[in-house]
C-alpha cells in the first residue's frame, strides 16, 4: 500500500472519472444502508448483487431475466408500483429483508439513492470493494494483503452532502489499519476519519442515533428503525465481496 485517502462527498467520487484508478483500490461505505444490505444479503447465500444505477435499468433486468430479485428503494423506503409504473420490488433497503430464505441462490438488482453510483464511480480501479461496519474487519485484512497502490475509501454519502456514518466506516477501516501504515502516505482525509470513528467510541448506534442525519429518519420509522443497531455493529460478518468487470457483485472471501 501506498497511500490511504478518504472521500467524503458525492462530488469527491463524481471526480474519480478524471483520476487514474489502474492501480487503485477503492473501498465503498454506504453504512446506512445499501453496501450494509448488499453485504448481508451475499452473506445469507445470494448468488450475486447487482448494482444498478437507476428504475429503468432495473426493470430491463427484470425484463431480460425474471428470476432476478428486484430491490431498492427512494426516500428511505421500497419501490412501489407507482414509481415504476406498475412492478412491485420485491425488497427494499433494509438488511433485515435479506434473510437466507428471501435471497438464497438468488441474483439481487439493486438500485439506491447513493449507494450504487459511488460503486459505479469507482469501477475504473483494479479492485471495487463494497464495505460495512459489520465486514471492515475482514475488508482490512483483504487490503492489508492485496492492495499495492493507492487506496480510496469511498462514503457514500447522502444526496449530495456527506454522511456521518460513512465517515465512522470509513475510520474504521483505517484505525484497522492503523498498524501497518508506517510508510504509508496517510492523507489527512483518513486521519479526520479516523479521529471521528474513535471520538464515536463504542456506542455507534447512539453516536449515528444523535450525529447521522439518515440514523435520525430512520428512527422515526417504525418499520426501519432497528435498521440502525444492525447497521452499527461491527466484524459479525466475515464476508469479502468485489465488483467485478461483468457488473456483478460476488463474494470472493
Amino acid at each position: 500500500m501506498k497511500s490511504i485517502e478518504v472521500l467524503f462527498t458525492p462530488a469527491d467520487f463524481q471526480a474519480l472519472a478524471g483520476r487514474d484508478l489502474s492501480g487503485a483500490v477503492c473501498v465503498v461505505f454506504d453504512v446506512l444502508r445499501a453496501t450494509t444490505t448488499l453485504l448481508t444479503a451475499l452473506a445469507n447465500g445470494a448468488a450475486a448483487v447487482v448494482p444498478v444505477a437507476d428504475i429503468p435499468e432495473a426493470l430491463a433486468w427484470r425484463r431480460r431475466d425474471p428470476t432476478v430479485l428486484l430491490a431498492g428503494e427512494r426516500d428511505g423506503v421500497r419501490i412501489r408500483a407507482d414509481r415504476t409504473g406498475g412492478v412491485e420490488f420485491d425488497l427494499g433497503n433494509s438488511p433485515r429483508e435479506f434473510t437466507a430464505e428471501q435471497v438464497g441462490g438468488r441474483v439481487v438488482v439493486a438500485t439506491t439513492t447513493n449507494g450504487t453510483r459511488a460503486l459505479r464511480a469507482c469501477a475504473a480501479a483494479v479492485a471495487v470493494l463494497p464495505a460495512a461496519l459489520r465486514n471492515v474487519g475482514a475488508v482490512a485484512n483483504w487490503v492489508a494483503r492485496h492492495a499495492d497502490g493507492e487506496v480510496l475509501v469511498v462514503c457514500s454519502g447522502t444526496y449530495e452532502d456527506a454522511a456521518y456514518e460513512d465517515v465512522l466506516g470509513a475510520g474504521a477501516l483505517v484505525d484497522r489499519l492503523w498498524p501497518i501504515l508506517a510508510g504509508v502516505e496517510v492523507l489527512d482525509s483518513a486521519r479526520l476519519a479516523r479521529n471521528a470513528y474513535r471520538a464515536a467510541g463504542v456506542d455507534l448506534t447512539g453516536a449515528m442515533a444523535e450525529h447521522a442525519r439518515n440514523g435520525r429518519r430512520l428512527l422515526k420509522i417504525p418499520d426501519l428503525a432497528a435498521d440502525v443497531e444492525l447497521c452499527a455493529r461491527e466484524d459479525d460478518l466475515a464476508v469479502v465481496a468485489r465488483l467485478h468487470a461483468d457488473g456483478f457483485i460476488r463474494v470472493i472471501g
